[in-house]
């Protein structure tokens, strides 16, 4: 699976049906709740007029909410190319040909599916691979949340299951009311199919949770006043015993109230059992223990560091460089040594991958007798076999990748056996699911159906200068012999944050909703992400955070000098930390563009630190309470930096009260801040959705038509 990073968990909204690595790929397990209403009188600048937007359930606010979002779908669904698209959209999320990717548990796979008979979805499975491959597999529902809703008259958003290893009869399930990060857990018997009576239960909270065996779990949630850290996120780790009161879990560990969060999890590895404890300091830094016999034994890696097991091999990715007597590693390395040798004293890394000007590590599958090791070379993928032999020495061979699109390798089961699922995708091919064994070629097993007519479209990369002379790379999707008349309708996506690549996907919703109407996409990989490793990440952090703006800028004036198009034909779209990029283009550079999709934003910088999870994100953006760092962070503050005067490009601004990860409070006040001052902008915004916006395939399907048609509107398509 892709690497997953803490930051792209807490920032970037997604939810999964698969259950922990049992192996610990960052040593950071998800933290999962936060305040649901943040007070406003913290650090309240008085020249803000608009706090009050910032109650997220108080009736003055929701008010406003729907009296913008009367406008906004009034204009919008009045325009004739709304319906029609929404129709096709919900069409395409809810269909039955879409590929029903599983995680194997014990003998059956496991997914996690919606349509439109199951609006919420159903948790299901197949007994064998066997079944699996047939057009129309034989489904065993395990858990249906529509029912359960139902039943339960709960507005219930299926965030996951966890089941215990190695045979997978009990999980824990979180369900999330309209699709907020704060969830309930509960026991689940999957023999049964019944949650457990008597069974580990939690109230609603953003806890981490983690089977150690049967009758004992890892919590982490809230325990009480002074139990979660300034982020909202847990900050006592305890180990809970079935059939006690929570009250009386034990506690293993303590962090501190300005760390990000703190857990514990258990890690099994080729017949090894592993208990890990973590303590994430700052998004970055993490201090992770070996917990034996009641005791905690520091893991003496770089705090910024990841560490992982494999077959008796501590892995470690390293963010930083590191030195190690008269060795140095440079950061983005990928190293293995033996656990018992590295317990014992001894530093003797052999390093798997080692990162070059134009390539990083993008991911690692664990497989019983090998590792697959995913490199990005300019954004393209390359995949690796590497084998630990005789005498500790490691070989490599490559696998055959070929194309512009993204290729990835999960392992089928952990550790378990040699086999695993190969995917592959691109801009315009839809995405393919293989299964192979070590050793043999990938056999394709199911293919996504083309939900939009690619015939004539060509992807291609370009590379972009930056105002520092920075080479930065974009993709760019259009018809082929596109006439460079500088009058071509172009999206422009970006991200730029938490390390977090961009790689080539197929988008069915951009496909339908703009590239078959003949608009271009644009994709940058700008600094702030992950295309080039942990150097290219660090060079828009914090103060440097400029470079990143100047990144995607460099795109745009790009798209526009090749006369691909031109300002006034040139929109942009981004979400979450996507979302804070659209906002400083907005306020940066507003000649370079003519419509603005800002989705889930972070706008008001000088108060990001205390809204929501708002805290555990100064290592990315800085401390607005540290004058140098609120020096940087005021020359782009979105909110701050609006002004009254200046002619903006037109912007439609999406949030969701339920969004409990950025608060809606970003988006509500610019749009108020913009409003009062005859910009002329326009709001929605989701009562329920989460971070994602939208809890199911109908709110996804409304909130992409709005989007494109708004799109489509204003840049004449």
């Amino acid at each position: 699976m892709r690497k997953t990073l803490l930051a792209a968990l807490l920032l970037a909204g997604c939810t999964t049906t698969t259950p922990p690595p049992r192996t610990v790929t960052a040593a950071k397990p998800t933290p999962t709740s936060a305040p649901a209403v943040v007070a406003t009188s913290q650090s309240a600048p008085a020249e803000d007029p608009y706090l009050w937007l910032e109650e997220v359930t108080g009736e003055k606010a929701l008010a406003w909410a729907r009296q913008q979002n009367e406008r906004s779908t009034g204009e919008l669904t009045a325009d004739p190319r709304f319906e029609p698209l929404r129709k096709r959209l919900l069409g395409i999320y809810d269909s039955k040909d879409k590929i029903p990717f599983v995680n194997k548990q014990a003998k059956y796979f496991y997914n996690f599916w919606r349509d439109d008979k199951h609006v919420r979805g159903i948790w299901r499975r197949v007994s064998s691979l066997a079944e699996y491959q047939k057009k129309e597999p034989a489904w065993e529902t395990v858990l249906d949340v529509d029912a359960l809703a139902t039943a339960e008259n709960e507005n219930w958003v299926f965030h996951g299951a966890q089941c215990l290893y190695p045979k997978y009869q009990r999980c824990l399930i979180s369900l999330s009311r309209g699709g907020a990060d704060a969830a309930v857990v509960r026991e689940f018997d999957t023999v049964k199919k019944t949650f457990v009576e008597g069974g580990f239960t939690l109230p609603e909270a953003k806890s981490s949770v983690a089977w150690k065996d049967l009758d004992t779990i890892y919590v982490g949630t809230d325990f009480g006043p002074g139990s979660l850290t300034d982020s909202g996120y847990p900050r006592i780790a305890k180990e809970w015993k079935r059939g006690t009161p929570l009250a009386d879990a034990k506690t293993l560990f303590e962090g501190k109230a300005a760390d990000v969060a703190s857990g514990a999890a258990r890690s099994w590895d080729h017949g090894h059992v592993y208990d890990f404890v973590y303590r994430s300091i700052t998004f970055y830094e993490t201090e992770v223990f070996l917990l034996e016999g009641g005791k905690l034994q520091r893991i003496e890696v770089p705090l910024s560091a990841n560490i992982g097991t494999w077959n008796g091999q501590l892995l470690v990715t390293l963010r930083d460089d590191w030195t190690i007597g008269d060795k140095t590693w440079p950061k983005g390395s990928l190293l293995a040594a033996p656990i018992k040798d590295f317990r014992a004293g001894k530093r003797d890394f052999v390093s798997i991958f080692t990162p070059a000007a134009n390539k990083s590590l993008d991911a690692t599958a664990n497989l019983k007798s090998a590792l697959i090791v995913n490199e990005l070379e300019d954004v393209h993928n390359k995949l690796y076999i590497w084998k630990r032999g005789k005498g500790g020495k490691w070989t490599s061979q490559p696998l055959a990748t070929q194309g512009i699109g993204s290729f990835d390798a999960s392992a089928v089961e952990d550790n378990d056996s040699d086999d695993y699922w190969f995917t592959a995708t691109d801009f315009t091919l839809p995405t393919t699911l293989s299964y192979a064994k070590l050793g043999r070629k990938p056999q394709q097993l199911k293919q996504s159906p083309a939900f939009f007519d690619a015939s004539g479209l060509v992807v291609e990369q370009h590379f972009a200068t930056s105002r520092d002379g920075t080479r930065v790379p974009y993709f760019q999707v259009s018809r082929q012999g596109l006439k460079l008349d500088g009058n071509n309708p172009t999206l422009l996506t970006g991200y730029g944050g938490f390390e977090i690549s961009l790689e080539p996907y197929y988008s069915a919703s951009m496909g339908a909703g703009w590239l078959e109407r003949g608009g271009v996409f644009a994709q940058a990989n700008i600094r702030g992400g992950g295309e080039y490793g942990p150097s290219w990440h660090q060079a828009a952090l914090k103060t440097k955070r400029q470079n990143a703006y100047d990144d995607f800028a460099a795109v745009a004036e790009d798209l526009i000098a090749r006369q691909v198009t031109s300002p006034r034909r040139l929109g942009i779209e981004g979400g979450s930390n996507g979302g804070l990029l659209m906002g400083v283009m907005l306020t940066q550079r507003p000649e370079l563009f003519g419509a603005i999709v800002c989705m889930v934003p972070l706008l008001d910088m000088k108060r990001f630190s205390i809204l929501h999870a708002g805290a555990s994100w100064m290592a990315e953006y800085g401390d607005p309470g540290n004058p140098e760092e609120w020096a940087a962070i005021s020359r782009y503050s979105p909110y701050q930096n609006v002004k009254p005067t200046v002619k903006y490009p037109r912007t439609l601004f999406v949030t969701s009260t339920r969004d409990d990860r950025v608060h809606p409070g970003h988006a509500r006040k610019m749009m108020a801040r913009m409003a009062a001052w005859s910009h002329d902008v326009i709001y929605y915004e989701n009562i329920e959705g989460g971070h994602g916006a939208a809890a199911n395939n109908e709110q996804r399907a409304f909130m992409w038509a709005l989007a494109f048609t708004f799109l489509a509107k204003q840049l004449q398509i």
